[in-house]
């Protein structure tokens, strides 16, 4: 247990995408599925998609500042969360800080997604990169002033249990599964899959605790016992009991229960103010162009990109980061792809409750399809 507190504790900042603020004083919205209020909501959540699904062969360029382009003309501010998100961006945060960058970039990097809602509110940020759910926030808080540009992690849970017998939704009747708060990420997604195989929450007990530790720590000191976390904090949990396994992947539990409409569980999505797309569309483009390169580089290059994790603070350890990554499921989807995605799962927190997506379903016009 020592050993695993300094890692818990170290991830904790990382995780708070997961718990958040709600409807009320008593529920709580995480990372994708903040409740249309500012107090704080944090992110955890981090994603689908491994390295081999997620991670396209894509050449990495090797601009130098004497190759930048006219992108360079505005200097785009961008704000990420502490977690899976920003994984995604080490590379391109790395390039930019040793002028290689394509475009130019001001980098903004905290621990609570209200934090860039108020930022992307008052227009303090160009691009941000928030829970699903808040997006769609945003975009009626700002009377549509904002668009999603890309989706850049998919969903990070897993239930997690040395009991090897669970093997699908279905095999969780009758057990008590441990989880972060009611009214976050993994409550709605786990009742939603509970749902589509015809369970309640009559048919599975749901033991909700305050934050992610607290998940891990039953886990490390009860046998057998069945708990639904985020990455990083399934990584370091695996790590400090060889007893554990990751028995279900919640995206792919949902990916089988979706409809055409259905989407995905998504988790990170990038936002950009609608005004500096009509003003700087060439600085947004190589925004895309490298944001898309970096996610990349993060599948392909672990050890790397893991290195540059830790430098970033956003894991304390590389080689922790180095094992959580293939599981934080960085991704980088855009286009009709991404308005398919994103639509069908806010679609579904929705018909869950309103509120959890700013009290109405964004427009079509919410979602940016470059031409």
């Amino acid at each position: 247990m020592k050993k695993l507190l300094p890692v818990l504790m170290a991830l904790t900042m990382t995780a708070a995408a997961l718990s958040g603020c709600g409807k009320n004083a008593a529920e709580t919205a995480s990372e994708t599925t903040v409740a249309e209020t500012s107090e704080t909501v944090t992110e955890t959540a981090e994603t689908k998609g491994t390295a081999e699904d997620s991670a396209a062969e894509t050449p990495l360029a090797d601009d130098s500042a004497d190759n930048k382009s006219e992108a360079d003309n505005y200097t785009l501010k961008i704000g990420s969360l502490k977690g899976p998100t920003s994984m995604g961006l080490v590379h391109m945060m790395d390039r930019a800080e040793k002028g290689e960058a394509e475009g130019s970039y001001d980098f903004t990097m905290v621990t609570a997604a209200d934090e860039l809602l108020g930022k992307m509110v008052k227009g303090d940020l160009d691009i941000a990169l928030v829970p699903a759910n808040m997006a769609s926030i945003i975009f009626n808080k700002t009377n549509q002033g904002v668009k999603a540009i890309d989706i850049n992690t998919l969903g990070v849970l897993y239930v997690v249990s040395s009991d090897d017998s669970i093997k699908t939704i279905g095999d969780l009747k009758g057990k008590t599964v441990y989880l972060t708060g009611k009214g976050t990420t993994p409550d709605y997604a786990l009742q939603h899959l509970l749902q589509a195989n015809g369970l309640t929450t009559d048919d599975v007990t749901l033991e909700y605790k305050s934050e992610a530790a607290e998940v891990a720590a039953v886990l490390k000191g009860t046998e057998g016992a069945v708990g639904l976390l985020p990455q990083p904090f399934v990584t370091a949990a695996i790590a400090q009991n060889e007893a554990l396994q990751m028995v279900l992947d919640l995206t792919k539990e949902w990916d089988s229960v979706a409809d055409e409409e259905g989407g995905s569980l998504v988790t990170g999505v990038t936002i950009c103010r609608t005004e500096v797309l009509e003003e700087h569309p060439e600085a947004v483009a190589a925004f895309l162009a490298e944001h898309k390169k970096s996610a990349d580089f993060a599948n392909t290059n672990v050890a790397e990109a893991a290195e540059l994790v830790a430098a970033a603070g956003i894991i304390e350890k590389a080689p922790v980061a180095a094992k959580a990554i293939p599981y934080c499921s960085i991704t980088y989807i855009d286009g009709e792809e991404m308005a398919s995605m994103l639509g069908g799962y806010l679609k579904v927190l929705f018909d869950m409750d309103p509120a959890t997506v700013g009290g109405t379903l964004p427009t079509d016009d919410f979602y940016y399809l470059p031409k």
